[in-house]
C-alpha cells in the first residue's frame, strides 16, 4: 500500500509542477496571445519525445517572504527531445512563475542542459520569456546569468545555439541570445533591450514604447540583433524546425543530406536573359537563387537587415549550403557596414559547422561617404574579408555581372582561397567601372580637348576600349583567377558538380590560440 501512496504523491507533484504559476496565470498568458513554457516545448519537439530534467527543483531563498512562494520547476522547464528524430536540448522560461525571473537554481537548470548538450554534441534551443533577474536573490541571480553566458561562449562554434524570444527579454537577459547563433522574435509579443523605456526617459528624456525600443521589427531591420521575425509563436517554432534541417548536430559532423528529386542537370533558360543589357539596371538576385537551388527552396536569414546582401540556406542535390549574394535590387548591391557585418557572421557560422558557402557576386564596390567612413567601413569590410579568408569549407563563387575594386577581392575571390570561381559571360572584373576609370586614366588628354563634342566623343571611344578590355571575364580567366566561364542556365549543374568534387576537401589554418578578428 505504501508504494501506491508514494506513486500517488509523485503524480500529484508532477501535476503541480506542470501547472507552473497556476491556472489563473496560465489563462493570463493565453490572453496575451502567448503559449506557456510547456506548450511551446510540445509544439517544438516530436510528439512524445520530451524528457524533462529537474521538475522538482525550487528556489532556496528565504528573504522578502519568498519562502512562502515556492513553485516546482522554479520558472524554467528543461530537458531534451527530438526534432525530426534528431536529438536537441531545450529550456523554456515560464512567465507564470515569478514573471519568468531568473534565480540561482533556475540558472543551474539551464547550465545543466547546456553541459549535457556539449558532452553529447547536440543543439541547444532556448525559449525566452522572462522579466529578468529575480531581484530578491541579488547577486546570486546575476551570477546565474554569467554562468549561462560562459557556457554560451564555450559552446560557440561547437554546437548550434538557437534563441526564441517569445516575451520580454531585458537587461542582462539579452546577452545570452546575443551570444547564440540565431535569434527568432515574435511580432507584437516580444521585445529585447538593455534598458527599458522608463530608464531611457530618465536618462535621455526620450519617450519610447517597448515595441519602438526593442520589438521584433526594430531588431530584424535596424539593429540586426534578431535573424527572423515571426507573425506568431507557431511560425517562430516552425522556423526553428526548418533551420535545423540545414544544420549538423555539432562541429564534428556534416550537415544532414536528404534525397533530392530535382534533377541536377536541370537547365533554366531564363537565367540566360536575367542580366539586363543596361549595366546600371537592377534585377533580383533571389530569382537566380530560386532558379538554381533544389525545388526553389531558400531559407533567408536576416531578410530585413542590410537587404543589399542576401544570406540564407538552401540545398544542392540534397546537400545543405550557405548562400551569400549581392542584391542589385537594393543600393545596387553595394557593400556597406551592415552588409559586411551580416555576411561575415553568416560565413563564419557556416565555416564553424562544415556548411559549404556559395557566393553570387554582383558588386559595384563599397559604399562611399562620411557616414560609412566615420562608422568604420574599413574595419567592418575587413570582417567579411577575414571571414572568407579564414573559412576552410568548400567555397564556390559565381560572378554574375560586376566585381569592382576591393569588393572583388572581398567576395570570396580566388585569392582568398576560393575553391571554384566561375563567371557568367558578361561579367566585368576591374578596379572600377568604365566611366570612373576613363576619368582617371585619360583626364589630361580629355582636358586638352576644347571642343565639347570632340571631348565627349573621345571619352566615349576610350570608354568603349576599356569595356572591350575589362567588361568580360576573360582577362581574369587568362590568369587563372576564374576557373571557367559558364553558361548562366547551366549554373545549377556546375555548382553541384563542384560541391561533389570538393566533398572531401581538407584545408587547415596555422596553429593559434585564436585569431584577432577586426571587431
Amino acid at each position: 500500500m505504501a508504494i501506491q501512496d508514494d506513486i500517488k504523491q509523485l503524480m500529484e507533484k508532477r501535476e503541480k509542477a506542470r501547472l507552473g504559476g497556476g491556472e489563473k496565470r496560465i489563462e493570463a498568458q493565453h490572453q496575451k496571445g502567448k503559449y506557456t513554457a510547456r506548450e511551446r516545448i510540445e509544439m517544438l519537439l516530436d510528439d512524445g519525445s520530451f524528457e524533462e530534467f529537474d521538475m522538482f527543483v525550487s528556489h532556496r531563498t528565504v528573504d522578502f517572504g519568498l519562502e512562502k512562494q515556492v513553485y516546482l520547476s522554479d520558472g524554467v522547464v528543461t530537458g531534451y527531445g527530438t526534432i525530426d528524430g534528431r536529438l536537441v536540448y531545450v529550456f523554456s522560461q515560464d512567465f507564470t512563475v515569478f514573471g519568468g525571473s531568473l534565480s540561482e537554481m533556475y540558472a543551474q537548470k539551464i547550465c545543466k542542459v547546456m553541459d549535457k548538450a556539449m558532452k553529447v554534441g547536440a543543439p541547444v534551443i532556448g525559449i525566452n520569456d522572462s522579466g529578468g533577474a529575480r531581484i530578491q536573490e541579488g547577486v546570486k541571480s546575476l551570477g546565474g546569468y554569467a554562468d549561462i553566458f560562459q557556457r554560451n561562449i564555450m559552446a560557440s562554434g561547437v554546437i548550434p545555439q538557437i534563441s526564441a524570444i517569445f516575451g520580454p527579454c531585458a537587461g542582462g537577459a539579452v546577452y545570452s541570445p546575443a551570444l547564440t547563433d540565431f535569434t527568432i522574435m515574435s511580432k507584437g509579443t516580444s521585445y529585447m533591450f538593455v534598458t527599458g523605456p522608463k530608464v531611457v526617459k530618465t536618462v535621455t528624456n526620450e519617450i519610447v514604447t517597448d515595441e519602438e525600443l526593442g520589438g521584433a521589427s526594430v531588431h530584424t531591420s535596424k539593429s540586426g540583433v534578431a535573424h527572423f521575425a515571426a507573425d506568431n509563436e507557431e511560425e517562430g517554432i516552425q522556423i526553428i524546425r526548418k533551420l535545423l534541417t540545414y544544420l549538423p548536430q555539432n562541429n564534428m559532423e556534416d550537415p544532414p543530406k536528404t534525397v533530392c528529386d530535382d534533377p541536377i542537370d536541370r537547365l533554366d533558360d531564363s537565367l540566360n536573359e536575367i542580366i539586363p543589357d543596361n549595366p546600371n539596371k537592377p534585377y533580383d538576385v533571389k530569382d537566380v537563387i530560386f532558379s538554381i537551388v533544389d525545388n526553389s527552396e531558400f531559407l533567408e536569414v536576416q531578410r530585413h537587415y542590410a537587404p543589399n546582401i542576401v544570406t540564407g540556406y538552401a540545398k544542392f542535390n540534397g546537400a545543405p549550403v550557405g548562400i551569400v549574394a549581392n542584391q542589385p535590387n537594393y543600393l545596387a548591391g553595394v557593400l556597406d557596414i551592415n552588409a559586411s557585418r551580416k555576411a561575415a557572421r553568416f560565413v563564419r557560422f557556416c565555416d564553424a559547422f562544415n556548411i559549404p558557402v556559395v557566393t553570387l557576386v554582383d558588386v559595384p564596390g563599397f559604399l562611399p561617404g562620411t557616414a560609412q567612413e566615420y562608422g568604420g567601413i574599413i574595419i567592418h569590410g575587413a570582417k567579411l574579408l577575414f571571414a572568407y579568408g579564414e573559412a576552410t569549407v568548400p567555397k564556390i563563387t559565381i560572378i554574375l555581372r560586376k566585381a569592382y575594386g576591393g569588393a572583388y577581392d572581398v567576395m570570396s575571390s580566388k585569392h582568398l582561397r576560393g575553391d571554384i570561381n566561375y563567371a557568367w559571360p558578361g561579367a566585368e572584373i576591374a578596379v572600377m567601372g568604365p566611366k570612373g576609370a576613363i576619368e582617371v586614366l585619360h583626364a589630361r588628354e580629355a582636358n586638352a580637348i576644347e571642343n565639347p563634342e570632340e571631348k565627349a566623343q573621345f571619352l566615349k571611344q576610350k570608354e568603349k576600349e576599356y569595356k572591350d578590355k575589362f567588361a568580360n571575364p576573360y582577362v581574369a580567366a587568362k590568369y587563372g583567377y576564374i576557373d571557367d566561364v559558364i553558361e548562366p542556365r547551366n549554373t545549377r549543374f556546375r555548382v553541384i558538380r563542384a560541391l561533389q568534387m570538393l566533398a572531401t576537401k581538407k584545408d587547415v589554418n596555422p596553429p593559434k590560440k585564436h585569431s584577432n578578428l577586426p571587431l
